[in-house]
This record gives C-alpha cells, sequence and structure tokens, in this order.
C-alpha cells in the first residue's frame, strides 16, 4: 500500500510539473500560432507579382477602386503619429501621477485616486471612443477652430488617457520596490522630497519605469475601435494636430469583414497584420536591449 501511494505521488509531482512546463511554454506556442496564421493568410500575395516596394512607400489606399492602390504610407505615418503623441502626452502625466501616489499622496486620498486610476482602465475602448466624438470633438472644433474634431489631436489624447492607468500602475510599482533604506540616506544627506525622487528614486526604479512607458507604448499602437472612432479614418499624412489620420489596426478592423475571400484586399489586410506584428516585435525588443544595457551599467 505504501508503494502504491508512493508511485501514485510520483506520478502526480511529475504530471505537475509537466503542466507547469506546458504553462510556460504555451505562450510562445500561442505567439507562433498567431504569427503562422496571419502570415498564411497572406502568403498567397507572394505569387501574385505583389508590389511590395509600392505597398511601404505609396500613401493611395484605394483597394475598392476599379484600379485599386494598396499603399500603406499614411497609414503607417498615422500610426506612429497617434501613437507618439499619446506617448508624449501620456508619459509625464501617467508618471508624475505614479510619483504622487508613491511618495506623496497618503491615507483616503490615496485609496480613491488607485481606485478611480483601476476604473480608467476598466472603460472599454469603444466607450472612450464615443466620449472622443461627442465630447472631445467638440471641444477642439471650440478651442482650435478646426473643421473636423476627429483629427490626429483628438486620438491622440484619447489614447494618452487610455494609456495613462498603465503607467501609473506599474511605475508605482517600480517606485514602492526601491528599498526604504535609499529614501533614509538621502533624507539624512539633507535632501529634499523632490530631489529624493529624481535623484534616488527614478535612477534606481529606472528599468521598471522604462517598461511602464513601454506598456503604455504597446496600448497605444494596438488600440483599435478608440482611434477608428476619434481620428477621422482619413488615409492621408497629416501636417498639423488637426487633420484626421486612419491607422493600420482601424484599418483591418473597418475593412476586413468587407474584403471578399481570396481577394487581393483581403490578403493585404493580413499582410498589415503581419506589419504590426514586426512593428510590436521590434519595439519590444528595443526594450528589452535598453532595459539589459541598463542592469549591465548597473553591475
Amino acid at each position: 500500500m505504501t508503494d502504491g501511494w508512493k508511485s501514485v505521488k510520483r506520478y502526480a509531482e511529475w504530471l505537475i510539473v509537466a503542466l507547469i512546463h506546458l504553462c510556460g511554454w504555451s505562450a510562445i506556442l500561442f505567439i507562433f500560432a498567431i504569427f503562422f496564421f496571419v502570415v498564411k493568410q497572406a502568403w498567397p500575395l507572394l505569387g501574385e507579382g505583389f508590389d511590395f516596394g509600392n505597398f511601404f512607400t505609396s500613401t493611395r489606399w484605394q483597394p475598392t477602386s476599379p484600379r485599386p492602390g494598396y499603399g500603406i504610407l499614411a497609414l503607417l505615418t498615422g500610426t506612429l503619429a497617434v501613437t507618439g503623441l499619446a506617448t508624449a502626452l501620456a508619459m509625464p502625466l501617467g508618471l508624475g501621477a505614479a510619483v504622487y501616489l508613491s511618495e506623496f499622496a497618503g491615507g483616503r486620498i490615496k485609496e480613491v485616486l488607485k481606485i478611480v486610476i483601476e476604473l480608467l482602465a476598466a472603460v472599454p475602448s469603444v466607450v472612450w471612443g464615443f466620449i472622443g466624438y461627442m465630447v472631445l470633438g467638440p471641444i477642439i472644433i471650440a478651442v482650435t477652430g478646426a473643421p473636423v474634431g476627429i483629427n490626429l489631436l483628438n486620438g491622440g489624447i484619447i489614447l494618452a488617457l487610455m494609456s495613462v492607468p498603465v503607467i501609473v500602475s506599474v511605475g508605482e510599482d517600480a517606485l514602492k520596490a526601491v528599498p526604504d533604506s535609499y529614501r533614509e540616506a538621502a533624507l539624512a544627506l539633507g535632501a529634499s522630497r523632490w530631489e529624493i525622487v529624481y535623484r534616488v528614486l527614478f535612477p534606481a526604479a529606472k528599468n521598471g519605469l522604462l517598461a511602464a512607458v513601454l506598456l503604455g507604448v504597446g496600448r497605444a499602437i494596438g488600440e483599435t475601435m478608440a482611434v477608428l472612432m476619434a481620428t477621422g479614418h482619413a488615409a492621408q499624412i497629416p501636417h498639423s494636430l488637426l487633420d484626421p489620420i486612419c491607422t493600420l489596426t482601424a484599418t483591418i478592423a473597418a475593412e476586413l469583414g468587407e474584403a471578399p475571400d481570396d481577394d487581393t484586399h483581403y490578403y493585404v489586410l493580413f499582410l498589415i497584420g503581419v506589419v504590426l506584428f514586426v512593428i510590436t516585435f521590434i519595439v519590444n525588443l528595443t526594450a528589452d536591449l535598453v532595459v539589459k544595457g541598463i542592469r549591465t551599467e548597473k553591475d
């Protein structure tokens, strides 16, 4: 009976270990499976003599025209522009809020603000799109005199508001992870609270703060519905913050349902998905290299 129980116990332990390994590798397997599926759907373009040079350099996106054009330069520019604007707005706001929650707020104020920030993260993207279209759009028209309120500025502000909760949450955790001995040593040397923040906490927590900002960038790049509703969905290169734009994600969301199967338009939309995948990979790889470089310098 004892030997049988030991055998069952060893089998159970082996099964648990195998399940843990499977869970660890599943994320990698899912990523490869998604990438394989997207590439497979776009693969027929390679046999059709598709002009990839025109695809990346042309601004003419007219897939349903009698003479269709599949240039994504305007879409790519719009994606990078709205992401850059959102990051520029969200980074100081998110990091500032993280510093306030971690170092200055106390008691009830801190708890209320954390709840509000968590509620902001829970707002669906389509609701943010409605806010951009119905609330922020008229404000932009009244303040700037723009002919339309759904444009690059609108989309950048909405994406910034959507990215702030991620940056605040991760940034606050990074600042809290700094040992209290660092703060106590700075206080003993006569540093003010602000000097502690930018001379002690920021250098000590820069890995986590960088991760917070890059997570916000990832949220902005991958957003679809809010951008589709708030930017005007016009395939053109923006020359000012008040120009309507179109992004890669919004184009896929708006046109995939109407593109017929086994059509060039259908395959091109999946090719745009491959481009988005590559952009995300480059962002993550850059972040990993930067963080490793920071750790190397620190060691």
